[in-house]
């Protein structure tokens, strides 16, 4: 189960699909609906909201809305909750590990389009997802890295500018 930090524009077809296929399982699992998958790290977030199911209507809705962009067609009925304002914070560490792990599969799953994104240096979190200061998460199983790969410290200590940080130099106080 992997419910992205990410925004869904950065998943392929095949990576959309499971998100939101995943999202509904965990939709289930947060409802008391299901037995499986209650203890998935990946719904830690999730619980923690002030609302846990109105937090992955949230996140369903977004997915939808990318697919709706898309030509494809979702069933948002499947969907508990109404469209929220919901947010969920989520560290900078987190989404920079996020964006180094999809790279890697869209590399073996979708080439052309990693080398589409391979000029993003700033990706745009999930907008339900307010991006904070901070490392990778200690509920993330994180994947030793291959050669030449950063660390989890190293992830979250890489600093993605922004497209402001981009036009304007550093302000240094002095």
């Amino acid at each position: 189960m992997r419910l992205w930090t990410l925004h869904p524009q950065y998943l392929d077809a095949k990576g959309l699909v499971a998100c939101w296929r995943e999202a509904l399982l965990a939709q289930k699992v947060l409802s008391g609906a299901t037995r499986g998958y209650r203890n998935h790290p990946q719904l830690v977030r999730f619980r923690a909201a002030a609302d846990p199911m109105l937090a992955i209507a949230a996140f369903l809705h977004e997915i939808a809305a990318e697919a709706a962009r898309r030509g494809y067609n979702f069933d948002v009925r499947k969907i508990a909750r109404p469209r929220s304002e919901q947010t969920i914070r989520e560290t900078r560490g987190q989404l920079h590990y996020e964006w180094a792990h999809l790279k890697r599969k869209l590399k073996l799953r979708s080439p052309a389009l990693a080398r589409q994104l391979r000029g993003v240096d700033a990706p745009k979190a999930h907008v339900m997802f307010r991006i904070v200061t901070g490392e990778v998460r200690d509920w993330e199983k994180v994947s030793v890295p291959a050669p030449g790969e950063k660390s989890r410290k190293a992830i979250a200590r890489t600093r993605i500018r922004t497209p402001r940080e981009h036009s304007s130099p550093p302000h240094r106080k002095k």
